[in-house]
C-alpha cells in the first residue's frame, strides 16, 4: 500500500505551475500506461486552460483548490472544492478561474 498526501503534492504543484511558463504542472498519482486506471494530480494557474480535446475514457475530475470551469460545446460545469465533476464523452476543454488544483481520474477504454 501507498499513502500520500494530496494537499501537499497540490501545494508543490501550484508554486511549480506559478513559476512555469505554461502555467501549469501535473504528476501521475496511481496508474500509467500500463494500467486501466490512471489518477493524475494537475495545478493550473488562474486564467489558464486545458484546451478542447477528446475523452480518452470515463472519467472525473475532482477539485481540491480554487475553481474550474468544465466545458463542452453544449454545457458547463463550475467546479469549487470539494467538487467532483464527471467528465463528458464528447469534446471538452477546463479553464481555471483560480489557481487551482485537481485530481482527474480516468478509466482507459481499452
Amino acid at each position: 500500500m501507498q499513502k500520500m498526501s494530496l494537499v501537499a503534492l497540490g501545494r508543490h504543484h501550484l508554486a511549480q505551475a506559478e513559476r512555469a511558463s505554461s502555467g501549469r504542472s501535473a504528476e501521475t498519482v496511481f496508474g500509467g500506461h500500463e494500467h486501466q486506471l490512471r489518477q493524475t494530480l494537475i495545478a493550473l494557474r488562474a486564467g489558464e486552460s486545458l484546451s478542447e480535446h477528446e475523452n480518452p475514457g470515463e472519467a472525473t475530475l475532482q477539485v481540491l483548490v480554487g475553481r474550474v470551469l468544465l466545458r463542452s460545446k453544449t454545457a458547463e460545469w463550475n467546479g469549487s472544492p470539494g467538487d467532483l465533476l464527471t467528465i463528458p464523452d464528447a469534446p471538452h476543454a477546463l479553464d481555471a478561474v483560480e489557481d487551482s488544483v485537481f485530481l482527474l481520474t480516468v478509466v482507459k477504454i481499452l
